[in-house]
């Protein structure tokens, strides 16, 4: 789907499928603030040549897992995850047992 907008449908609801929403945008930081912009944040996709951009997107995107130039593919050593109303913990590696614990601090004076 070409011209979806942030306040679309599409851009606002999480969408499980095979679908590709495009939204143009004229520099980095705008491209940021749409895909922060979602109330969702299991996982995002950049496409870039430059290894700077890259990195701050990976950086500046607010999702579980940031694709660069691929999407798609998974592995049991790194957490799977998302953020803000997508998920609640991770799954896979060592980071899913987090989720299984219930950490509690204790102060105590004598």
């Amino acid at each position: 789907m070409t011209g979806v907008k942030p306040e679309h449908r599409i851009a606002r609801e999480e969408v499980f499928g095979p679908v590709l929403a495009v939204t143009p945008f004229r520099s980095d930081d705008e491209a940021v603030s749409i895909a922060n912009s979602t109330d969702y944040g299991l996982a995002a996709g950049v496409w870039t040549s430059n290894l700077s951009r890259a990195h701050r997107m990976v950086r500046d995107v607010r999702a579980g897992v940031v694709h660069v130039n691929t999407y798609g593919g998974a592995d049991n050593t790194v957490p799977l995850g998302g953020v803000k109303q997508s998920g609640n913990g991770h799954d896979k590696s060592l980071h899913a047992f987090d989720k299984y614990f219930d950490l509690k601090t204790a102060w105590i004076s004598l």
